[in-house]
């Protein structure tokens, strides 16, 4: 199986299935000398980690890690970072039903046809547990963009048909850790809270929106043909389960608009050259412009759902699947970590090339 890996120097790999011994990363090109707070890498992960809460997945695992190689007396040395995380709470028996048959819009029949093999406990490689390894790599990297001044923020900004209607650049995020949604603004959250409670008594589940924003982000990050940062931006988003979408800057909306209107200006304002609006989401021909960045990532309700639905097995024959199993009613709060950790190892890579080759004007 490929496609393990992300990233160009600052490049991880990670492994592990759901309900197998443990998940793990495997982190290259980190610079040396970068100071590991093991206190806040845990942190990232109880963000991420199931049972945090009565509208997520009841699954508990502790999500504690072991560095196994690349730190010393708490700093980087430079070499390979290996990152493991235990699986301690499988309940594999919870997925003897689906053994023989795959479940409605989950990955089960086209892992069947593609490998002839697949683990169906709890989807195996293809479940969101997969995750928690991104989030520790990003928690590295988010800590050195930091020691360079760049901030990454997320919150959920929908969830159902309940939205902000605020523009990120007014966006509180200091707000998103103060509810169990990670929704920025906190009347919305109730609203939010409240339809995902009726959602999980129904039986049922539910999508929803992050926006995520990158501050003092330096100009010149990203290439301009294959690589672009919007590009890598992209790719990271979309390889996340469960998302169906990606915008960034004015996105869909300008479809709308009119050159006139979008054209961000730019202008000199003391020493420092900015743009009087920022359609462009703080990248322009693939490249940081120096303002901030931002996008939308777009979630599908979980596929999972505590109802019976028609499928086939593995004979082709129509059966019914139970709906059991722990499951999240709405993944979204959960993802909120996950996604600014993809953005930290795009910046993160991008950050290193722009290094390696950068000359001052």
């Amino acid at each position: 199986m490929g496609g393990n890996s992300f990233g160009k120097i600052f490049r991880i790999t990670t492994f592990g299935e759901s309900h197998g011994l443990g998940m793990g990363v495997i982190i290259d090109g980190c610079p040396p000398m970068v100071e590991i707070d093991e206190n806040y890498i845990q942190s990232e992960l109880n963000r991420r980690k199931p049972g945090q809460s009565k509208i997520v997945t009841q699954r508990k695992e502790d999500d504690r890690f072991v560095i196994q190689s690349g730190v010393f007396e708490g700093k980087t040395t430079g070499t390979p970072i290996s990152i493991f995380i235990p699986n301690k709470d499988q309940k594999s028996k919870d997925y003897s039903h689906i053994k023989d048959s795959y479940r409605p819009s989950h990955a089960d029949y086209v892992y069947q046809k593609k490998y002839g093999i697949r683990d169906y406990r709890g989807g195996g490689r293809s479940s969101a547990r997969e995750t928690v390894a991104r989030v520790a790599a990003g928690a590295i990297a988010k800590t050195y963009l930091r020691s360079q001044g760049i901030y990454i923020n997320a919150g959920v900004t929908q969830i159902g048909h309940i939205s902000l209607d605020t523009h990120v650049k007014d966006i509180n995020w200091s707000l998103t850790e103060e509810n169990i949604v990670r929704c920025p603004d906190l009347d919305k959250a109730h609203q939010m809270q409240a339809l995902v409670e009726t959602i999980k008594k129904e039986g049922d589940t539910i999508g929803g929106k992050i926006t995520c924003n990158i501050s003092v982000c330096p100009i010149g990050l990203g290439e301009p043909v294959f690589d672009k940062l919007h590009a890598d931006l992209g790719k990271a988003m979309l390889s996340i389960n469960a998302v169906k979408g990606f915008e960034y800057g004015s996105g869909f909306d300008c479809i709308t608009m009119r050159g006139s209107a979008h054209n961000d200006i730019i202008e000199k304002q003391g020493e420092e050259v900015m743009t009087t609006s920022n359609n462009s989401g703080g990248i322009q021909g693939g490249i940081s412009n120096g303002m901030d960045i931002y996008f939308n990532v777009a979630f599908k309700p979980v596929a999972t759902i505590m109802r019976d639905q028609k499928s086939i097995d593995h004979t082709g024959q129509s059966v019914t699947v139970k709906g059991k199993g722990r499951h999240d009613p709405c993944v979204v709060p959960r993802a909120v970590p996950i996604v600014e950790a993809m953005a930290a190892l795009v910046i993160m890579d991008h950050f290193l090339r722009y290094q390696a080759y950068h000359r001052p004007s």
